[in-house]
């Protein structure tokens, strides 16, 4: 059994998938925006998202990479969309699975299973000396463990997710203050995170600044 969040705004094909997901056992909520769809994750735990790409508040995709920025929670996109340059394009963005409309309810079942069985093989991520337990929400460096704040975790594990990437500032921003888009927001938890880190701007460790871009987390040389 599974807690699943249904991002559909379709509500006959709502109604039947959360038929067929409730028949199977999980307990499903099932929202009509994209906008809904970030409060519910951010505000409470779910095994598994199944993502509708043509929402009417915003487009699926741009969903994705904000519901990526707030959670690890595997993403599972359902919908008729079918170009295979689409599907690369939403898995290298985060999604873990992608199915098109229609598939039946069997076939459902079978992915989410498998997504949830990989996610929970996958819980840690190591750089260097510094270990993330998503599913803990727990981290350590050098062994010692870090207090943080829910956002200095949540920006600590985007990070890490894309060890050796510079993720530019303004996607950062967009996926973890969707509703800030102030650079300072995202300095002053940098910061605060350097110095949990036992790090300073002028000499990182892991948070590497790219003047005019982003940044980029990678381990200690």
């Amino acid at each position: 059994m599974a807690s699943v969040l249904l991002v559909e705004d379709d509500p006959v094909v709502r109604a039947a998938i959360t038929r067929a997901l409730t028949g199977q056992g999980h307990i499903v909520h099932g929202v009509a925006l994209a906008i809904e769809a970030l409060r519910e994750v951010t505000a409470n735990s779910y095994d598994v998202v199944v993502l509708d790409l043509g929402l009417p508040d915003l487009d699926g995709g741009d969903a994705l990479r904000m519901i990526r920025g707030v959670t690890n929670t595997p993403v599972v996109i359902a919908t008729a969309r079918d170009d295979e340059a689409e599907i690369i394009r939403l898995l290298n963005a985060g999604a873990d699975d992608y199915l098109v409309k229609p598939f039946s309810s069997e076939h459902l079942e079978a992915r989410l299973q498998a997504v949830l069985r990989r996610a929970r093989d996958s819980k840690q991520l190591v750089i260097g000396g510094l270990e993330i337990d998503v599913n803990l929400r727990r981290a350590t460096v050098d062994g010692q463990e870090l207090s943080l704040t829910h956002k200095e975790f949540e920006l600590l594990s985007y990070l890490a997710a894309r060890q050796g990437e510079v993720v530019p500032r303004a996607e950062i921003l967009a996926s973890l203050w969707p509703s800030n888009r102030d650079d300072q927001t995202l300095d002053v938890h940098l910061s605060w995170l350097r110095r949990k880190l036992g790090e300073r701007a002028a000499q990182p460790r892991y948070l590497h600044t790219v003047r005019g871009v982003g940044v980029r987390m990678v381990a200690p040389q």
